[in-house]
């Protein structure tokens, strides 16, 4: 279990994902864009134009680290050169905060460009946390696990996410990364109700809120499907979402993801402003009863 210090980024503050594209008006500072966050594996290398531009970027602002390759639900070993690199990213950037997802990604060596889902079995619990384990221990910080974005379920999965999340917080000390697209979107692929997701979630543990957009398609029996795709705005149903939950727990630092697509900077920069009006417009507010909020239509689970 981590046992070290908890560094945290003030809750009011709002962030943007970080893309070199974006450096002039990122460094220019005539916005309101409070910290960035870049993904672990693009900065890797060594020399060149990433590591100086972020070089740049983290002495003037707060730095969010967010990993995707780490597969901490793989049922092989971590990988310890991956676990290297990221050593030496965090020891070169000391990001405010550092986070993965529960996901794997890797099996047999082979690396699949994708972060699949997991059952929830004791199984995968103890296998998980044994690699968030190993992984606060070699880096030396507190991670954050994302909750994912899914479109099949496991019909052997014991108990459901939140508990499989709150089970992990409880035996590792990691803190959790709230992706509300992400709790959306698999509402409506699974059928269940996001508010009652979000209600159940260990809010005491959120480190950083993630808001982005999402594509709609249907599946082979014409239900709707939800993609997490982050290439459009935030949708107003995830907005909704997210007011209530700041709501409810008070500000946490925010993020908006867009990787696709990716609009001009001040594009970005205005739905980190929005993030900050609905934060602060949120927190002065009682949180409102629990209600059917985005009924989701489709149903069922698919063996996996």
């Amino acid at each position: 279990m981590w046992t070290g210090n908890v560094e945290r980024l003030a809750g009011a503050n709002v962030g943007v994902g970080f893309k070199p594209e974006h450096a002039e008006g990122a460094l220019a500072g005539s916005h309101s864009v409070n910290f960035f966050e870049v993904h672990a594996e693009n900065y890797m290398g060594e020399g060149g134009t990433p590591p100086r531009l972020l070089s740049e970027l983290r002495s003037r602002y707060p730095l969010s680290l967010h990993g995707v390759a780490l597969s901490i639900g793989a049922s092989g070993p971590l990988d310890r050169e991956h676990l290297a690199r990221l050593k030496r990213l965090i020891d070169r950037y000391e990001p405010a905060m550092f986070s993965e997802h529960l996901a794997w990604s890797t099996h047999n060596g082979v690396y699949f460009n994708d972060l699949l889902p997991l059952p929830y079995t004791a199984e995968t619990l103890a296998r998980v946390a044994d690699h968030i384990d190993e992984a606060q221990e070699k880096l030396g910080v507190r991670m954050l696990l994302e909750n994912p974005s899914t479109y099949v379920a496991f019909d052997g999965s014991a108990m459901s996410e939140v508990e499989f999340l709150r089970e992990i917080v409880k035996r590792t000390g990691c803190g959790l990364l709230l992706d509300v697209n992400n709790v959306y979107v698999s509402a409506i692929n699974h059928g269940f109700e996001p508010m009652a997701y979000l209600d159940e979630f260990p809010v005491d543990h959120i480190g950083e809120i993630h808001l982005a957009g999402f594509a709609e398609d249907h599946d082979d029996l014409d239900a709707r499907l939800l993609i997490d795709a982050h290439g459009t705005p935030v949708a107003e149903i995830v907005w909704q979402l997210y007011r209530r939950t700041i709501a409810r727990i008070g500000a946490v630092p925010t993020l908006i993801e867009w990787d696709n697509d990716v609009p001009p900077f001040a594009r970005l920069a205005a739905e980190a402003a929005r993030a900050e009006k609905e934060m602060m417009s949120a927190i002065g507010r009682r949180r409102p009863a629990a209600t059917e909020l985005g009924r989701p239509v489709r149903q069922g689970a698919m063996q996996g």
